[in-house]
């Protein structure tokens, strides 16, 4: 069986597969990142997960991966395969395409951005599957985004293309790790939400799926701190919509998993905001915390078939 590895690098965990050709996953795994130990352990122990993956895979099928993609959180420079920086694992210029290329023997390595790469697994398998322009958001520690076109990713001139978190949606308001006030990101969040309820509640501990389940329950505290975040994610959405018009906006992440209590008044609210533009539909994502290793396994197919090409 002809396969592929995919990796997806977390700041606490990895998720990876090993992927036919037809997107279907054939193994998975996960194993704990260990940033704990700093950044050359965690570039340590992705090299092993990927090599015993290889084995895994020479072990079940009888040949050996065709290629590998590894999806990973931060700034990337996807043209050279290289790293460029990330805050929660601690690297700089890490040549991640060229240390996991020798660590494999040789195979041809992508290198995707995490959240880029959810959202092409999600347009190509996922709740975008058979959409022309999708703009998938995920909702977690951060906001991030990707931006669909045609089954492909729009990574922009630079790789920032999608970074629908740093969109400034309140003018003056908390600051933000990337230097501005009132990115939709320090507002709407999982952290931004937990924070605001642990405020509001009193209860240090409280998080995101707290408020959730206290939204449900009534609790006119939770309902407050729910709204501005779904207000600030209608606002940025909307500004979205009118950049770049998609037919589809698909939400993930941990926030998403509130479900019909994120996803109603989210609706109601894009719909107030909206004047000239067309709606999008706005609808949870399919994939899950799966996403990401899948679309590195996209990644890896796609770069084979433009090596057959070129």
């Amino acid at each position: 069986m002809k396969h592929v590895i995919a990796l997806d690098v977390g700041g606490t965990g990895m998720k990876a597969a090993l992927v036919a050709q037809d997107g279907s996953v054939l193994f998975e795994a996960r194993r704990p990142t260990g940033r704990e130990h700093g950044p050359d352990a965690v570039v340590a122990t992705i090299l092993d997960f990927a090599a015993d993956l290889a084995q895994e895979g020479r072990t079940r099928f009888g040949a050996a991966p065709l290629a590998a993609g590894v999806a990973v959180p931060g700034t990337i420079d996807e043209k050279n395969g290289i790293a460029v920086f990330s805050a929660n694992l601690g690297w700089r210029d890490l040549p991640m395409r060229k240390l996991l290329g020798e660590r494999l023997g040789g195979v041809p390595v992508a290198l995707g951005h995490d959240v880029r790469s959810g959202g092409l697994a999600e347009g190509r398998v996922g709740a975008g599957q058979g959409v022309g322009r999708f703009l998938f958001i995920a909702l977690g520690t951060g906001i991030a985004g990707a931006i669909g076109i045609d089954g492909t990713i729009e990574a922009g001139a630079h790789g920032y293309g999608g970074e629908i978190g740093h969109v400034v949606v309140r003018p003056g308001g908390p600051q933000c790790g990337c230097g501005a006030r009132g990115c939709l990101e320090t507002l709407a969040s999982a952290s931004a939400v937990s924070r605001a309820w642990a405020d509001a509640s009193g209860d240090p501990e409280a998080d995101a799926a707290a408020c959730a389940a206290a939204v449900d329950a009534g609790d006119p505290r939770a309902l407050a701190v729910w709204q501005d975040a779904v207000d600030a994610l209608a606002d940025g959405i909307v500004l979205a919509q009118s950049l770049l018009d998609p037919s589809t906006v698909i939400v993930g992440g941990g926030l998403a998993e509130a479900g019909d209590t994120l996803f109603t008044p989210l609706r109601a609210a894009v719909t107030e905001r909206l004047t000239f533009q067309m709606p999008p539909k706005v609808v949870p994502a399919m994939l899950k915390d799966t996403a990401a290793s899948l679309g590195a396994g996209l990644l890896a197919w796609d770069l084979l078939s433009m090596e057959v090409t070129a």
